[in-house]
């Protein structure tokens, strides 16, 4: 049988990917509980925020780390004894 190909090339990959996303998320939120309508901001520019923010936000990183194991996009390591 063949093994599906996966969505992603890298652990690192997938784990980037959901950091950004997050961030992404976090910044379209900052943006709407201004009033600014997230629509009319170019998306170059909220990638720029997001990019920011993730540089403040690290801890973004192990939650994208842990949700990725979630969803089964990468093996959980395990623990040393």
């Amino acid at each position: 049988m063949a093994r599906a190909k996966s969505l992603f090339h890298s652990a690192n990959h997938a784990i980037n990917v959901l950091a950004r996303f997050a961030a992404k998320k976090a910044v379209t939120e900052q943006l709407r509980a201004q009033g600014v309508r997230v629509t009319l901001v170019r998306p170059a520019e909220i990638t720029t925020r997001a990019q920011v923010y993730l540089e403040q936000h690290p801890e973004l990183y192990q939650q994208a780390l842990e949700r990725a194991q979630r969803m089964g996009w990468i093996e959980p390591l395990a623990m040393e004894k």
